[in-house]
């Protein structure tokens, strides 16, 4: 009987993110002495805090977010009188490791953060309200209303590692894979003799005297219908995405009851091309692995090791080092770049069920939401901004008639029509 194995690697998360409010802005008058007209003089309120998303190579794991999902930041906050304004509040930081992936709740990829210090906006803070002093004019003099902070960006996300690695050595459980990586490179896997002993993939450091490296990657056995998602095949298959060179480990000893080392290669193929067909095109490596346990045989791979013992390891190691630098030498230098997702603007006007008019979009949601429409002057300064954006004729072209009712968020009103 096998003992019982616990990991503390996780590689799969759900994050839910929320970026700070904005601080409100202020009503206020200037009251001096001596001073007949002071004016209005209210500050703005402070931009909430954004929620950033950054690779770092000293997170090893997603494992920070297993019992804790949720990253807040910092609320702006609010204005006040003599047109002081609001402290922004503070961005925060939140570490992954190097090759996370980020889906949205659609399944679709918001951003792949491959190397250190990449970074994605996954929240943006809430803008701060204007103060009452930002809405003088000949035409208002004494505003008495100011905007309220905007509610900061709030989403689920979900982040998925794959594993960045030069080398990823494949295999069916418990053929020597943990050996061979403990050997070569100062990591050290937990080994035993019964299968599945590695619940995680190991990465280890592989340094040559003439100054060259590369990491290697040890993955969790494979079986046989793993591109299926047998045993825990897919979540192990996708740590082999990123790798450049694949060694195949072919256990050559008969006690395992594992089948011949050509038909352990076949399975091994299979299962690879059946999760992502481009993996059969990477170079690989094919090695017949605890040659010192194994009895004579012909056929079979031509290079055959030891981890225990050491045999011909620095032959693969050098076989490893050549292949990963020629595949370096090919690969084009990639330029640097960064992809925009423009916030969309405007508005769009849908029909609900209930037959009333809802009008979504950023822009006419933002002239809603930092307006205090228990004012009569902040409710009258909203609808010019509605009418500004072209609402009002909008409504009518999609067919509103009067008594109609039109939802913008929290508001709700019937529709009359322009005279």
């Amino acid at each position: 009987m096998c003992p019982a194995l616990t990991s503390n690697f996780v590689d799969e998360a759900n994050v839910n993110v929320r970026a700070g409010d904005g601080g409100a802005g202020c009503v206020s008058v200037r009251r001096e002495a001596h001073v007949p007209k002071g004016g209005p003089d209210g500050g703005d309120g402070g931009k909430g805090g954004d929620v950033w998303l950054i690779a770092d190579r000293n997170v090893a794991s997603l494992s920070a977010f297993k019992d804790h999902p949720h990253r807040r930041a910092e609320n702006g906050t609010h204005g006040s009188g003599k047109k002081r304004h609001g402290t922004s509040g503070h961005d925060l930081d939140v570490g992954v490791p190097e090759g996370t992936v980020v889906y949205g709740s659609d399944g679709r990829v918001l951003t792949d953060l491959v190397h250190h210090g990449d970074r994605w906006l996954a929240a943006a803070g809430g803008r701060g309200g204007r103060g009452n002093a930002r809405f003088l004019s000949n035409r208002r003099r004494a505003p008495s209303f100011a905007e309220q902070g905007e509610h900061g960006d709030e989403r689920w996300v979900r982040l998925e590692l794959k594993l960045l690695a030069d080398v990823a050595l494949v295999g069916f459980p418990n053929v020597g894979k943990s050996t061979l990586i403990s050997r070569i490179s100062a990591a050290r896997p937990k080994i035993a003799d019964y299968p599945f002993t590695t619940l995680e993939p190991n990465l280890g450091v592989v340094r040559l005297d003439d100054g060259a490296e590369f990491v290697v990657a040890d993955i969790p056995g494979l079986i046989e219908g793993a591109s299926d998602g047998r045993g825990l095949g897919l979540q192990f298959l996708r740590h082999i995405e990123r790798a450049r060179v694949l060694v195949l480990l072919l256990d050559l000893a008969a006690e395992t009851g594992l089948p011949e080392p050509d038909d352990q290669e076949r399975v091994l193929l299979a299962e690879l091309g059946q999760y992502q067909p481009d993996l059969l095109d990477r170079p690989r490596i094919v090695v017949g692995s605890r040659a010192d346990v194994a009895a004579p045989v012909a056929g079979g791979p031509a290079l055959r090791i030891s981890g225990v013992t050491g045999l011909n390891v620095d032959r693969l190691v050098g076989q490893m080092a050549t292949t990963v630098q020629a595949v370096r030498d090919s690969e084009p230098v990639a330029d640097a770049f960064v992809v925009h997702r423009p916030v969309e603007e405007g508005f769009e006007i849908v029909r609900a069920d209930d037959g009333s008019f809802v009008v979504t979009g950023r822009d006419a949601l933002r002239a809603v939401a930092l307006s205090d429409l228990t004012n009569p002057d902040a409710l009258d300064f909203a609808q010019h901004r509605l009418r500004k954006l072209g609402v009002d004729r909008a409504l009518a072209r999609a067919g509103a008639a009067e008594g109609d009712t039109v939802r913008i968020g929290d508001l709700s009103f019937d529709y009359e029509a322009d005279a």
